[in-house]
């Protein structure tokens, strides 16, 4: 099961979602959609920006992906 619909894929997304929940939902009441849709907003901006992340060496994904164009670019 290397291709697509792999089970490592649904972990990732089992992963963010878990993160979303719990220190964001959860944490909050949210009164209108509104305000949960802004909010979230902020957060997955933070989460790919700021929170330094275990699984990438204490790096954000910004950061990570950044890298990674660079040597894309480089190759090409």
């Amino acid at each position: 099961m290397d291709g697509k619909g792999c089970w490592r894929d649904n972990v990732f997304v089992e992963r963010l979602w878990k993160s979303i929940k719990y220190e964001e939902v959860c944490v909050y009441a949210y009164e209108r959609v509104g305000a949960a849709q802004q909010s979230l907003a902020r957060y997955l901006t933070f989460y790919n920006q700021t929170r330094p992340h275990q699984a990438l060496d204490g790096q954000t994904p910004d950061q990570v992906y950044d890298d990674h164009l660079t040597v894309w670019q480089a190759a090409a």
